[in-house]
């Protein structure tokens, strides 16, 4: 990564799953010296703060059911910023390039003859369950992991997801905006073979003070989430993994 950032460039910056400590060096660096930071609600906004005093900040979040700027004009936001000269840092949460629509924002740049710099952050898909004492792997327990987008339920036309498969693989599984649609999740999963008492938890408000962690299998998961009231943002791990619990004493395997 550069060192000094480029007028007339828009910068792809993952800002981490939340925690301002967890932003990379290279994106504090980009967000101090730009002169344009959009940013989302899962962003880690105390990052904000580090900003020039001259700098413009743009509000682009969406609320699930809420408020949302769309796609659409945010790209355009990007690139009349950047073709006025000015110096453009596109700051989310976690990865750009993991569910953070980072790839449709640089396509749209490169359309517009915008250049593009990319700075990963840490993804929360791995970072929030290492916080709540679920490592995605682990060499007696899982060889892989596969990340998935929950927001539409099993069978959906929308729903690209081959849930049958995932439900065979003997990986971890590790859905994001899933919540609403966690029921349907695991009842798929189950009906496609994956053994209704494999562990599951979910992690709900992740990397913040409210973080907290919501375990049993894939047969209760869903009804034990909701009695605790869980909303998003939260983050479901499924697998053999999910009944460690590596912050707790002893082993580290939950009762």
């Amino acid at each position: 990564m550069k060192q000094q950032l480029t007028p007339g460039t828009v910068v792809l910056v993952g800002g981490g799953p939340g925690d301002p400590d967890l932003i990379t060096v290279a994106g504090l660096r980009a967000v101090r010296q730009a002169d344009v930071v959009l940013y989302d609600r899962l962003a880690p906004l105390a990052v904000l703060d580090e900003m020039r005093p001259d700098a413009e900040r743009i509000a682009v979040g969406k609320i699930p059911r809420g408020a949302c700027t769309p796609q659409e004009r945010i790209n355009e936001i990007l690139i009349e910023r950047a073709r006025a000269g000015r110096t453009v840092v596109r700051l989310k949460g976690g990865d750009n390039y993991v569910f953070g629509r980072g790839g449709e924002e640089a396509q749209a740049c490169a359309l517009a003859g915008v250049p593009v710099d990319v700075i990963p952050g840490v993804t929360s898909a791995v970072a929030v369950p290492a916080l709540a004492g679920v490592p995605v792997t682990h060499r007696s327990l899982s060889q892989g992991f596969t990340v998935v987008s929950g927001h539409v339920p099993p069978g959906d036309p929308r729903s690209t997801v081959a849930w049958e498969a995932l439900a065979r693989s003997g990986m971890t599984l590790v859905v994001l905006m899933g919540v609403a649609h966690l029921g349907e999740i695991c009842i798929a999963l189950a009906e496609s073979g994956l053994d209704a008492a494999t562990p599951a938890a979910v992690v709900a408000d992740g990397c913040s003070p409210s973080m907290r962690v919501v375990r049993g299998t894939v047969a209760d998961i869903a009804t034990l989430a909701s009695d605790a009231d869980v909303h998003p943002p939260a983050i479901t791990v499924i697998g053999a993994v999910a009944g460690l619990d590596l912050n707790a004493p002893g082993d580290g395997w939950t009762p």
